[in-house]
């Protein structure tokens, strides 16, 4: 029987150790360094691995971030937050019998690659252990990208990685740096007790409400999905500017890119927010003066904190850059989970999708406890088919680090239910289309 190792008990780690156990494997050990399982969804105000902060909720609808054969219970809202998440990521490692493969409190110092085949996990109190395969499901969400402006910034400056609360910034003039959806919902929960909060942006985008006509946004995409992708890009992006009007009307740059080439601002607060003159909009920082900002515009603000909500770098701490380095380029990875080169070893939820991780990790997972158990192989020409997809992701996503990892939700899920074998074990829910 194979050993098998997974790095990381969150939503992804649950989901690996899971499909490993019902795919018939016995010697499985999950590594989480957190005292609970649910990851980045652990929150804790004095920070540490998790990103999230105070007030956050996900921006996909418990609809279409559910696994697919463990539901959210009756009651959840359509967005649940991160309470609410926890205790759902907790319920189903309960019941698919994953808690007692996890040992909690366990930082995974380093991993490599063993000679006759395997890894070797080198924990943090020096003890090695040996695996047949590795699962690395840590995430890419810990190791924050700070911005590079030229100058220095006499204030309080911070990466919303370590932002958990607005009480902080009361009475104080805050600028946040980023358009994205973490730097939008930071925008808006500062605006309620700053003194002053902007917002800078370098470039348009497309801001989607949690609601349309009554339904989830992304629950109203899925009924569409009929529709040719480029023509739906453009009925959406009609049907948004009908719904928000022009971005000019905020004082926001127009967008300079299709509404499905890169990941949506979803989030209903941020436009009522400045038309409210609560959120006030900036162009992209230039250069730091002491306490004052200077903008591409030439403006020029002071500022008592800048929030830079500016992502995140695809590490892996534990191997070393010469195996593992995805901070830059195209990640080599086929179907985002198998590398060419390193055999027994995959990556369960590095992805980005149009859409929530979770359910997608569950799929992967299910294929890589298929090809352990040698129900599933790998095609022979995996060099060329990793090269097809990072061309397919140039074509269709943005050129930036963060769209590398980019996949559509439903396209994606659809791929990896053929890749599945029909012997794979049954999972109650994981064949169903999804409407």
């Amino acid at each position: 029987m194979p050993r098998v190792g997974v790095i990381g008990a969150g939503p992804s780690g649950i989901t690996a150790v899971k499909n490993l156990l019902e795919a018939g494997l016995s010697d499985v050990v999950a590594f989480e360094k957190n005292a609970r399982v649910g990851g980045n969804w652990l929150f804790s105000p004095d920070g540490g691995h998790s990103s999230v902060f105070e007030t956050t909720h996900i921006i996909s609808s418990r609809t279409l971030s559910e696994y697919e054969d463990h539901p959210f219970p009756e009651g959840t809202p359509d967005y649940p937050g991160h309470r609410e998440l926890l205790a759902y990521f907790e319920a189903y490692a309960h019941r698919f019998g994953v808690l007692p493969c996890v040992r909690f409190g366990t930082e995974v110092a380093s991993a490599a690659p063993l000679p006759a085949g395997g890894f070797a996990v080198t924990l943090g109190d020096g003890t090695m252990e040996r695996f047949d395969h590795l699962l690395v499901a840590s995430g890419h969400h810990s190791d924050p990208r700070m911005p590079g402006y030229p100058g220095t910034f006499a204030g309080e400056l911070l990466h919303a990685h370590d932002y958990k609360t607005s009480a902080p910034f009361r009475d104080k003039r805050v600028l946040v740096v980023g358009g994205g959806n973490s730097g939008c919902d930071i925008a808006v929960e500062t605006a309620r007790v700053s003194a002053f909060t902007a917002i800078s942006m370098r470039r348009g985008y497309h801001f989607v409400p949690k609601f349309l006509f009554g339904l989830p946004s992304d629950v109203l995409h899925a009924r569409v999905l009929f529709i040719p992708r480029p023509v739906r890009a453009r009925l959406l992006r009609i049907l948004l500017r009908l719904v928000n009007g022009s971005p000019a009307r905020y004082g926001l740059e127009p967008p300079d890119h299709e509404l499905l080439e890169s990941h949506p601002v979803v989030n209903s607060e941020l436009l009522y927010s400045i038309r409210h003159g609560r959120v006030h909009p900036r162009r992209d920082v230039v250069r730091f003066e002491g306490r004052t900002v200077r903008f591409a515009d030439g403006r020029a603000e002071d500022y008592d904190v800048v929030i830079a909500a500016t992502g995140y770098r695809i590490t892996f701490p534990f191997f070393a850059p010469a195996l593992v380095d995805f901070s830059s380029g195209p990640v080599p990875l086929y179907l985002r989970i198998f590398p060419q080169r390193l055999p027994g070893l995959y990556f369960i939820g590095l992805c980005q999708p149009l859409g929530c991780i979770w359910p997608l990790a569950d799929l992967q997972s299910r294929l890589v406890a298929s090809l352990i158990t040698g129900r599933y192989a790998l095609p022979p020409d995996i060099e060329a088919r990793i090269a097809a997809e990072n061309r397919a992701t140039a074509r269709d996503y943005m050129a930036t680090p963060r769209h590398t990892l980019e996949v559509d939700y439903h396209a994606y899920r659809r791929r990896l239910l053929r890749e599945i074998p029909r012997s794979a074990p049954a999972s109650s829910a994981a064949a169903t289309p999804r409407s």
